[in-house]
């Protein structure tokens, strides 16, 4: 394992991790269902790399509500 200088910004709000990164260029990605989807919850950072100057962060909402569609039912509970 080695040490970094680098804040800890797993699991944190993106919004706060956003700021800790400061003006950073940022590629923000958002991890979804396969399926048509509402998040909930807080939109959290669930992984950091660096790549080619950029910050890539990976996101991800607490929950997900899945959204009915026009062409099949929903499925039961």
């Amino acid at each position: 394992m080695r040490a970094s200088a680098e804040p800890v910004l797993t699991l944190l709000p993106e919004a706060e991790a956003r700021a800790a990164l400061g003006g950073r260029p940022l590629r923000l990605r958002l991890l979804r269902p396969a399926y048509p989807a509402l998040g909930t919850g807080t939109l959290r950072v669930l992984r950091v790399s660096e790549r080619d100057g950029t910050t890539d962060v990976v996101a991800g909402y607490e929950g997900y509500e899945r959204l009915e569609s026009r062409d099949r039912p929903a499925p039961p509970r």
